[in-house]
């Protein structure tokens, strides 16, 4: 690969592994994929069309590999995780075109032209590709929602679209503690959490901690999703950029809970 090029992919690479994290279901799975596609890369630099720019070829190169090669997802012991069974399942019942176009076009922000193209889809296909998949997706899933932001502003808006989705809003936890004593009070099938919360505590501790109790899928929000996706530690399989768009939030709201294990999140 040359440098030039190595060069405009190396910013793009956390943003397509969040993706095909979404996509696979877990950290590891989807960073099979990725390497799958800069191997691929790096043996023949003339694979990638930069025509409509290096993004949107790097992730139509992704897609053409995903769809050729499909690596199957492994976890640490080479056995699916509940979370993959689980996806598996939920795959059956939703074509996989769907979900790629509803993620490309909210949470990886590519406009309709641009997912068209990376999925080889008319304007028209990938706007019913989003419905269908956005329908399908929230046919499966209702929760109780567990909110952890201290900006009031932000929490309302984020239980409005929890709502929109005919979800429901268990609490809007300010503090990590707060956020704590909540779970345990009642048993969430979702939290939406902010890193740095209003007395200076963490979200991250606060999910930590939720977690070492219970399962259950967690969406992280902050405006650095880059020091969350260093490839140093384990990371959040979903992450949403501040300032978000509505639309984002409710892709990953769908996409954490295709993903969720529904019996062992009951209220």
């Amino acid at each position: 690969m040359s440098v030039s090029l190595s060069r405009e992919i190396a910013p793009l690479l956390p943003y397509l592994r969040r993706y095909a994290r979404a996509l696979a279901g877990s950290q590891q799975s989807g960073d099979t994929y990725v390497r799958a596609c800069l191997q691929a890369l790096v043996a023949d630099q003339s694979i990638i069309d930069t025509s409509d720019g290096v993004k949107t070829g790097l992730y139509r190169l992704f897609h053409v590999l995903w769809n050729a090669t499909l690596v199957p997802p492994t976890t640490e012991d080479g056995s699916a995780s509940i979370f993959e069974q689980t996806a598996q399942q939920r795959l059956a019942s939703m074509a996989p075109e769907s979900r790629q176009a509803l993620l490309l076009s909210t949470l990886e922000g590519f406009s309709v032209q641009e997912t068209g193209r990376i999925i080889s889809k008319s304007d028209d296909e990938v706007s019913q590709l989003i419905l269908d998949a956005i329908d399908e997706i929230d046919r499966q899933t209702k929760t109780d929602v567990l909110i952890i932001e201290d900006e009031p502003l932000i929490s309302m808006d984020l239980a409005q679209i929890v709502e929109s989705l005919g979800h429901s809003v268990t609490k809007i936890a300010r503090t990590a503690n707060d956020a704590i004593a909540a779970a345990k009070t009642k048993k969430p099938g979702l939290v939406l959490a902010d890193i740095q919360l209003a007395d200076g505590s963490s979200g991250i501790d606060a999910v930590k901690e939720i977690l070492a109790e219970m399962s259950v899928p967690v969406i992280f929000i902050t405006s650095f999703p880059e020091r969350l996706l260093t490839g140093e530690r384990p990371e959040p399989t979903f992450l949403i950029t501040k300032p978000f768009n509505p639309n984002t939030v409710k892709a990953g709201i769908s996409q954490a809970l295709f993903f969720k294990n529904s019996a062992s999140v009951a209220a």
